[in-house]
């Protein structure tokens, strides 16, 4: 393990690299999300879907492809990564520098300005239509929030 410098007021952290095998690895479902109806197809992640209803925002991490109600997006790699985060964990408020560390990564130098950026891009990537699904929660963060009954 390598450990990276503390944080001001935090104790070191320390992080593992786990190489698991492509055949052996468990399709990755966020807590509270459906599998999709024909689990045996192997298509990547498909989050966002309740029931049997078509997923709002559909994310597959396996091909890195985001599709808004079946139209892909055109994303840069960090669109993408800043994209699948929020959607991986709807209704929960990040904060600009929680988005920087996850998305950016404990390396990166910057501020919560790079994140207001990157989620104008990515709500014009969206379209007039669903922009509002990634709502800012003034002087915090931001959050996504489907529409109600997605």
């Amino acid at each position: 393990p390598h450990a990276l410098p503390p944080l001001p007021g935090r104790p070191p952290m320390v992080g593992y690299l786990v190489l698991v095998p492509a055949d052996q690895q468990p399709p990755f479902r966020p807590q509270g999300v459906a599998a999709p109806p024909s689990e045996g197809r192997d298509d990547g992640d498909d989050l966002g879907r309740a029931g049997d209803e078509a997923p709002l925002v559909r994310i597959d991490s396996a091909r890195r492809v985001a599709a808004v109600e079946g139209r892909e997006l055109d994303l840069t790699y960090l669109e993408f990564e800043l994209l699948a985060h929020l959607v991986t964990h709807p209704h929960r408020v990040h904060t600009r520098d929680q988005l920087v560390t996850t998305v950016w990564g404990y390396g990166h130098v910057g501020d919560g300005r790079t994140v207001d950026v990157h989620v104008a891009r990515l709500r014009r990537k969206l379209g007039a239509e669903h922009r509002h699904t990634i709502q800012t929660v003034r002087r915090v963060g931001y959050k996504y929030t489907p529409p109600a009954g997605r």
